[in-house]
């Protein structure tokens, strides 16, 4: 397995981070056309809480990302030499009007020392149109795609609402490397949704890599203030992973993965301020440090 910071020098030649910025869209399963409500998880701000605001252009929002990433830099070596990945990130980033959204990826790949874009979406979002700008970018620059599947368990999936099925996926993957090979495929998963249980997270990661994911994502489930899985867990139907429970069911799925994969994410950065559950998370830097020596050590 290859580390996401590893993976992004052997590209770009350079320290890379990603700034998190909002194209405007929203989901099919807030809008009614698949569903209401969004996934059970998903907060009010479809995930992009570290995004500018939408109001701005995407120029406007990824100078105020560069900036704020760069004040946190301050003082560290080589920090300030870095270039950037325009991270489209909240909701369904795909999903929209397709010339629009074309022009929101040009935008963003023509802002100073960006050398790439992200763009997090749903496997039933991909249309025509943006498939191939995508794959006609991808010739000349870097394109990646975050696909969130969570879980290829259909019945999970009915539960979070998620609105897509496993297939979706499958077909999703296929048509992406079917217009460009050049374009990263990364696949996000959470472990801990409810009624889950190991079998049914390692059956995730399997089939995600049986599928050629050239990246993966994995994150805890988060319980966050104002969401309907927020609900549940105060109705005790369910309960959260403890760090131990989550470190131990993410070395079994490293130990699966192959030595080309790309793991963008083992631990997640949840929104303090809407965290309900589980609170072992919010010291992040402690959490990576302790995931780190656990997998990449290990190798």
């Amino acid at each position: 397995m290859i580390s996401l910071s590893e993976f992004y020098k052997s590209v770009f030649g350079c320290k890379v981070y990603k700034v998190a910025i909002d194209a405007g869209c929203t989901c099919p399963n807030r809008d009614g056309s698949k569903g209401v409500g969004g996934c059970i998880f998903c907060s009010e701000s479809g995930s992009g809480e570290f995004a500018s605001s939408r109001r701005m252009s995407i120029s406007e929002q990824i100078e105020e990302g560069k900036s704020r990433i760069m004040s946190k830099l301050r003082g560290r070596s080589g920090g300030r030499n870095g270039k950037f990945i325009a991270y489209f990130q909240n909701f369904t980033s795909t999903y929209g009007n397709a010339d629009e959204l074309c022009a929101k990826y040009s935008e963003a790949l023509s802002c100073d020392d960006v050398v790439g874009i992200a763009i997090a979406t749903r496997p039933d979002s991909l249309g025509e149109k943006i498939l191939d700008f995508l794959a006609e970018t991808s010739q000349s620059r870097f394109v990646q795609i975050e696909l969130g599947l969570q879980t290829s368990n259909e019945n999970t999936g009915a539960l979070i609402n998620r609105c897509y099925t496993d297939a979706d996926y499958e077909n999703a993957v296929r048509m992406i490397k079917s217009r460009s090979p050049k374009i990263h495929i990364a696949t996000h998963l959470i472990f801990g949704l409810p009624n889950e249980t190991e079998s049914d997270m390692m059956n995730s990661v399997d089939f995600v890599l049986k599928n050629k994911t050239d990246g993966i994502k994995i994150t805890v489930l988060y319980v966050l203030e104002n969401t309907r899985l927020a609900q549940m867990y105060f109705n005790s139907d369910f309960s959260v992973l403890s760090k131990d429970e989550y470190f131990s069911l993410v070395s079994k799925a490293a130990a699966k993965f192959p030595d080309d994969l790309v793991v963008h994410r083992l631990t997640g950065d949840p929104p303090k301020s809407l965290l309900i559950e589980p609170q072992w998370t919010c010291d992040k830097k402690k959490v990576m440090n302790e995931m780190r020596k656990i997998i990449f050590e290990k190798k």
